[in-house]
């Protein structure tokens, strides 16, 4: 098993960027593929962004391709979303998640990552 714990959500102004970090602790980190999900009030999770278990395989959504970056550091057990040009619609509650080996660098479905974190705020408004 593998413990996720994030961090660095908050209010921002659009056009503005965030990192969140994710923590792993427990099981052996590099066994994992890893992602980054996001629910906002009402609607349901999506899949923002994945990576490999040696972090050289990325995958986006098409909402924020070529705006966040997702980057792993396994000696740090530490996942991180580097978030910029932030829009309104970016709001959500944002989660990282583990998916265990053999895994895929893929955003759905999200059955497949077993290891959830608690969620970090992320607000978008002027």
């Amino acid at each position: 098993q593998v413990q996720l714990v994030e961090s660095g959500g908050g209010s921002v102004q659009p056009g503005g960027s965030l990192r969140l970090s994710c923590a792993a602790s427990g099981d052996t980190y590099s066994n994992y593929c890893m992602g980054w999900f996001r629910q906002a009030l009402g609607k349901e999770r999506e899949g923002v962004a994945a990576i490999s278990t040696g972090g050289r395989a990325t995958v986006y959504a098409e909402s924020v391709k070529g705006r966040f970056t997702v980057s792993r550091d396994n000696a740090e057990k530490t996942l991180s979303l580097q978030m910029n040009s932030l829009k309104p619609e970016d709001t959500a509650t944002y989660y990282c998640a583990a998916d265990p080996i053999p895994c895929g660098v893929v955003l759905t479905p999200t059955s497949r990552y077993h290891y959830w974190g608690q969620g970090t705020q992320v607000t978008v408004s002027s």
